[in-house]
């Protein structure tokens, strides 16, 4: 307002005073001008930034206001944000901002967060599934200026379809797959034995706990019974087979204590047979009438 007025004057001096006025006018100007620089673009700080409508305005003259406002991801807590250009200096402004606050996430099933770096905008936070549940999608969040960013999911962790076993069958009939926790259990056919364990699990990391079992038959694979039926058949054979010489100590290291078994129980009998025998002998001396020497007691009597 004041330059418009200065300039104003300057003209109608001219027109009144000729030329002769129009060297001291111009001094004066200049003076005044100077007096009257206008400000230069307002710059924000680091959590402030210019409005729209001052962002939009070129020239800011002496005395002539800017406002600013809240930076992305930052709330004003106080103050109004404006700045006034004087004596071609801007005052400093009054706003005060903080940054935003994410808050927790929203709770979804099976899953957790670590907060333990903030929640602030541009805090990082990590993604937990429950035990037996995997993570679809981002492992983090981050805090933003319109909130939590990624999506995640907790799924439950599924096995692939359980091996089918030969001469054998599972417990498992549905047309989808396994989950988290499930139990899969092996029979095998009528002649044959089950080898390995007999059930399998759906571990947490989506994969099972032990491979399954096999089912075998034929000769080396036996019942509870025949086992107990094989064993009564080879230690009797196996005594037959040390009475006629038939059997290879150090060929079947199995044999051994059988043949020791056998050898003491034939000490035994033979100390028995030899006390059995000094003792019938000294039964029979206990009632012997010497009639057997008559013949030799008669002979030196008739000496």
């Amino acid at each position: 307002m004041f330059f418009d007025l200065l300039q104003a004057g300057m003209e109608v001096l001219l027109d009144t005073c000729g030329r002769r006025g129009v060297r001291p006018l111009l001094l004066i100007y200049l003076f005044v001008v100077k007096a009257t620089a206008d400000c230069p673009k307002p710059q924000g700080t680091g959590n402030s930034v210019l409005t729209n409508e001052a962002l939009l305005i070129n020239d800011f003259r002496e005395g002539s206001s800017a406002t600013l406002e809240c930076a992305n991801g930052y709330k004003k807590e106080t103050g109004s944000g404006i700045t006034t250009c004087i004596n071609g200096n801007w005052t400093e402004p009054d706003i005060v901002c903080i940054k935003k606050n994410c808050g927790l996430p929203k709770r979804q099933p099976n899953m957790s967060f670590n907060t333990s770096g903030g929640t602030l905008f541009g805090d990082v936070i990590t993604v937990f599934c429950d035990k037996g549940y995997q993570i679809s999608g981002s492992s983090f969040k981050q805090c933003y200026a319109t909130g939590w960013s990624g999506r995640a999911k907790c799924q439950l962790v599924t096995c692939a379809t359980p091996a089918k076993v030969a001469n054998g069958r599972s417990s498992w009939d549905s047309q989808g797959v396994p989950t988290y926790g499930e139990i899969i259990r092996y029979i095998c056919n009528e002649g044959y034995a089950l080898v390995g364990k007999d059930s399998i699990v759906c571990s947490e990391g989506g994969e099972y706990d032990s491979q399954p079992p096999e089912c075998k038959g034929g000769r080396g694979i036996l019942t509870g019974e025949d086992r107990a039926a094989t064993t009564s058949v080879t230690s009797t054979t196996s005594f037959q087979d040390m009475h006629n010489g038939a059997v290879d100590v150090n060929k079947d290291i199995g044999y051994v204590p059988v043949i020791v078994s056998v050898i003491c129980i034939s000490l035994v009998v033979c100390i028995l047979v030899v006390f059995l025998h000094k003792y019938l002998l000294k039964r029979k001396g206990s009632y012997d009438t010497r009639e057997d020497l008559k013949p030799e007691l008669l002979q030196f009597q008739n000496l």
